[in-house]
């Protein structure tokens, strides 16, 4: 049995002959008989009563009709279902975030407007420090990431950079600096730095630390918090001081302060990052997107 004997014998059910049946179907009428006949030979009972003018549906006929419109409709969805999943246009784009990057603005930007245009794909996301992402987007387990630069492994991928963003002190409570607008990372040479664990991201804690060693002083490394944004939390806690993204400063902690920094360049970019030679559909539709919408992210 083939879809098109189904397709063939639900116009005749529909329009109840022959005739009109063929003409919806662009075929003559002889042929579109010898196939239901070829059909209810197959099935090993009659599906019509054939009339003067016109046909009806045998009791098998009317059981086997709904179940034959059953069938031509969910090939129909597993044939666009396939076709869009082919162009990119629907089924799964699996993406990670660096801890850090998730309250970027642009981030956020960039997968609504992807969701805008794709409402078809479903995007699965998780948040994960920068070893398991690149690991996890290495061995295909993501389609794509979200990372903060500088990134000890960039140059395995493909990067588009997002957004640049400088890095802001976070003070305790009470800090005798709390007042100024900005300051200086030797003011903060006494004070213990809290840290994320190196692992979570080397390379943007040895840009931390390297820029401590060049305004002349190695930090008092002290309590470590597990990720780049529950470092704040431990910080109006008062246990130190803490560098982070400026993106971050949406995290409004009553009890600590955020200031600039302005003896030392500390920036970091949060970039997207796929397979070098990857070809998935669904990918380069969200890189192409982010190339378009880029002027009004940056």
């Amino acid at each position: 049995m083939e879809l098109r004997h189904l397709r063939y014998f639900v116009a005749v059910a529909q329009t109840h002959n022959f005739t009109r049946a063929a003409e919806l179907l662009g075929i003559s009428q002889p042929p579109l008989s010898q196939q239901i006949l070829r059909l209810e030979r197959e099935i090993g009972l009659p599906l019509l009563k054939r009339l003067t003018r016109s046909v009806e549906l045998t009791e098998a006929g009317e059981a086997f009709y709904q179940d034959a419109c059953q069938i031509l409709e969910l090939s129909g969805h597993a044939l666009e279902k396939a076709k869009g999943i082919a162009r990119g246009t629907r089924g799964r784009l699996s993406l990670g975030f660096a801890s850090s990057v998730a309250f970027h603005g642009s981030v956020f930007s960039l997968l609504r407007e992807f969701q805008h245009r794709y409402p078809d794909m479903e995007m699965i996301t998780g948040e994960q420090n920068m070893a398991t992402l690149l690991h996890n987007l290495q061995e295909g387990l993501l389609d794509a990431a979200f990372v903060r630069l500088p990134c000890e492994s960039s140059k395995a991928f493909n990067l588009k950079v997002i957004a640049s963003e400088k890095m802001l002190a976070v003070l305790p409570p009470g800090h005798a600096l709390a007042g100024q607008a900005s300051l200086s990372l030797q003011q903060l040479a006494e004070d213990p730095l809290i840290l994320f664990p190196q692992e979570v991201a080397p390379s943007l804690y040895e840009m931390i630390i390297s820029a401590c060693l060049r305004a002349g002083f190695q930090p008092r490394t002290g309590q470590q918090a597990p990720q780049i944004a529950s470092a704040i939390g431990l910080v109006a806690s008062g246990f130190g001081y803490t560098l982070v993204p400026e993106s971050l400063g949406c995290i409004r902690h009553p009890d600590v302060t955020l200031h600039a920094i302005d003896d030392a360049v500390l920036n970091s970019d949060i970039a997207l990052a796929w397979r070098r030679l990857d070809r998935s559909p669904a990918v380069l539709h969200l890189v192409a997107t982010l190339n378009e919408i880029q002027p009004a992210t940056r």
